[in-house]
Order: structure tokens, then C-alpha cells, then sequence
């Protein structure tokens, strides 16, 4: 006998209430799952031994390119609202960081620099280990996605309505997701189409201070922003822009990998 699943209807409020919650959530992705699973595939291609095994200890049998997605999972838990502005910062055209200031409430440059002082010390303000290890992951995809180092004014590209191949999107979603998706890649794919940096650039990013990762997705900015009048985008904008996707997850994945050779190497 197979079983049924019974869901009762939600009310009124009960449905407005997952509505909103799950517009939110969508709006504030980084990469999608496959840009997030790429980054954490090209990282663990450059882990040293002794990082992998004491990674292991810690993940299991749970690989990065699988964990970098478990910060934007736990948005269905209302318990981790107080994370939201933490995949993301905010520098206005025109500023740097420092003059901007980093909010109350935190974002992603203070939560990466928290996060990798936490793995570290082994001391965490929220649960384990392993949940400040996947956060660390999925954050240093985030910041190097373009949008995610916002102007201040469109909530990252949110804002910014438009058509992508004819259809209904946002700045944002393009980013995210839909240029990614358009390649029509599996994540493993997608990491090794991109994963050809030379021993110089390893070197070089590795070494780069976080602020260079976000001054590098602020740099995009005119680019990413430069939108037909008719802000209907498709074949054109992917060709110009594409080349961007690919260095970003790359750097993600190489830096990703420096941060934890450093902390478990």
C-alpha cells in the first residue's frame, strides 16, 4: 500500500506568510546551486593533502561542492532570519568599504573575516565546526558574485526589472542563475570549463586581502549595469558578460581553497 501525504490547506495568513518568505529567500541567492557546487568542486581540486584529511574529519563523507549550498537551505528556517544580511555587503558608486561602514547587523566581509578568525581558534558563536564551515564556503561564493557587492540602491540588481530571453527576471536572478543555467552544465562541468588558473594567478589571489575580492565585483559594475533601453537582454549580454561568470567562479574556488589550506593545511 503506498502512502499519502495529507497537506492541509493553509489559511489565508499562513499562505501570505510562506509567499513572502520564499520571495525573499530567492532574492538574496548567491550563485545558483550549480555556481555554488562549482566553486566548491574547483577548491577541493586544490585542497592539500593534509587540509583534505582534516576536512574529512570534520565533513565526513560530505564533499564542499555539496556543503556550499547549506547557507541558502537553512533561509526556510526562520531561526537563521538574523543570517540575511550576511551574503552580502554594500559599497555605494563612489565609496570603499571603510567609508561605508559595515551595518549593525553584520555582512559578508565581517562574517568571512569572523568566520575564518572562529575556525581557527575553534571558539564559534553559533553551533560547531562544521556549521561554521559551511557558512565559510558558501560566503566566499557570495562575495564573488558581482550583485552580491551591492550600490545600495536596487537591493543588488533586485530591483532592476527586465527580460532575459523574453521572459519575466531581474539583474539579480540573471546573475545567479540564469546566465549559469543557460550553459546547460552539470556543476562538475561547469568547474572544470573554468578551472585553468596558472601558478601565478593561484599565487596572486590567494594572497589578495578580502577587500580585493569585493573591490573586483564593485569594478564590474558598469558592465553588469550597461542594459539595452528596452532592458530586454539574452545572447548578447550572455557573450559579453560570461567571461565574468567564469573568472568569479574561479577566483571563489581558488580563494575558497587558500582560506582552507591555511586554516586545516
Amino acid at each position: 500500500m503506498i502512502s499519502r501525504l495529507v497537506i492541509k490547506p493553509k489559511t489565508g495568513i499562513q499562505a501570505i506568510v510562506l509567499f513572502l518568505s520564499m520571495v525573499l529567500s530567492l532574492q538574496s541567492f548567491g550563485w545558483g546551486k550549480n555556481g555554488h557546487r562549482a566553486v566548491g568542486y574547483i577548491a577541493q581540486q586544490h585542497l592539500s593533502k593534509k587540509a583534505l584529511k582534516n576536512l574529512r574529519l570534520i565533513m565526513g563523507n560530505e564533499t564542499i561542492a555539496m556543503a556550499s549550498n547549506y547557507m541558502d537551505d537553512i533561509k526556510s528556517d526562520r531561526a537563521y532570519d538574523h543570517m540575511s544580511p550576511w551574503h552580502y555587503c554594500t559599497i555605494p558608486d563612489g565609496q570603499t568599504y571603510a567609508q561605508a561602514g559595515t551595518p549593525d547587523e553584520g555582512d559578508a566581509i565581517a562574517t568571512i573575516e569572523r568566520l575564518i578568525r572562529e575556525l581557527e581558534s575553534k571558539k564559534f558563536t553559533d553551533k560547531d565546526e562544521l556549521f561554521a564551515l559551511r557558512c565559510l564556503i558558501h560566503l566566499i561564493g557570495d562575495i564573488h558574485q558581482p550583485l552580491h557587492v551591492g550600490n545600495g540602491t536596487d537591493r543588488g540588481g533586485n530591483d532592476v526589472k527586465l527580460k532575459w530571453f523574453g521572459r519575466n527576471s531581474n539583474l539579480h536572478r540573471v546573475w545567479d542563475s540564469e546566465m549559469i543555467d543557460g550553459q546547460q552544465l552539470s556543476y562538475t562541468e561547469l568547474a572544470n570549463s573554468v578551472n585553468s588558473a596558472s601558478n601565478s594567478d593561484i599565487t596572486k589571489w590567494q594572497n589578495d586581502p578580502i577587500l580585493t575580492w569585493t573591490d573586483e565585483s564593485k569594478s564590474y559594475r558598469s558592465q553588469i549595469y550597461d542594459l539595452p533601453e528596452n532592458l530586454s537582454i539574452g545572447y548578447q549580454y550572455n557573450y559579453y558578460n560570461w567571461v565574468i561568470v567564469e573568472t568569479r567562479l574561479l577566483q571563489a574556488g581558488i580563494r575558497l581553497a587558500g582560506v582552507l589550506n591555511k586554516i586545516y593545511g
